[in-house]
């Protein structure tokens, strides 16, 4: 058998798609993760329908960037390429994106809300509310729906001029979440602490209906000490 020339990209997506397991993210086929090879305009995603049970890394599919067909494997790709592509090609920054329909995440989902950001976990990953999309139109959804996805993910995050490694995640309205990094692995880890702070905020709101939003200052504190400019959190490398 011949050796791809995107072993080590294929390598990398079958681990975080295994690790959304893991991380108690997905059950059955409910999720995908991909990530990106720019130098070579490829991505690597998992196939679609595949249980996560037998898949192993050269059952990645590999997609090229620029018009979204499959150029390596025998499996088809998941159904959620155009909404990644749609992501990578919007997000330069952007090396790795994650879907799941991790039940507390996807609950604010579903009520087409906001995450709003009530405390300091929540500030140390993401610089204030995790936005979630509009709905979609019936045209965006008998049309190119996918790709029409990923493109109200864009939308709101050019709208509201959110740099998307600062909130590096969106809920889709009446959908669920995609969560995204600099690589698969960073994106699986995002998209496990969405859907902790969205368990956390439920409860907060349970026990709080009216519960305000963390202060700013303390936000910016939290958030910046991990991801600005003069970080300081954890150790230099």
């Amino acid at each position: 058998m011949a050796t791809s020339c995107h072993s080590d990209l294929k390598e990398a997506v079958c681990w975080a798609n295994l690790e959304l397991v893991r991380l108690g993210l997905v059950l059955f086929t409910w999720g995908n993760a991909s990530q990106v090879n720019r130098a070579a305009g490829v991505m690597a995603i998992k196939p679609s329908g595949i249980p996560y049970d037998s898949m192993k890394p050269e059952d990645m599919a590999i997609v090229r960037l620029s018009d979204g067909q499959a150029v390596e494997g025998n499996l088809k790709p998941s159904s959620d390429t155009p909404t990644h592509l749609a992501l990578y090609r919007a997000f330069e920054s952007v090396g790795g994106v994650v879907h799941t329909h991790s039940p507390a995440a996807t609950a604010w989902a579903q009520a087409c809300r906001d995450l709003p950001c009530f405390g300091t976990t929540h500030a140390d990953h993401f610089h204030g509310a995790v936005p979630c999309t509009a709905c979609l139109t019936a045209q965006e959804i008998q049309g190119d729906y996918e790709c029409a996805t990923g493109e109200a993910i864009v939308r709101r995050f050019r709208e509201a001029a959110i740099d998307p490694l600062h909130a590096p995640a969106a809920l889709v309205a009446n959908h669920g979440p995609f969560a995204w990094g600099k690589n698969a692995a960073e994106a699986a880890v995002n998209a496990r602490v969405l859907e902790e702070c969205a368990r956390m905020a439920l409860d907060t709101l349970a026990l709080s209906p009216n519960q305000p939003p963390i202060a700013p200052v303390l936000l910016g504190k939290h958030f910046l000490r991990k991801h600005g400019p003069g970080a300081y959190y954890g150790q230099r490398r």
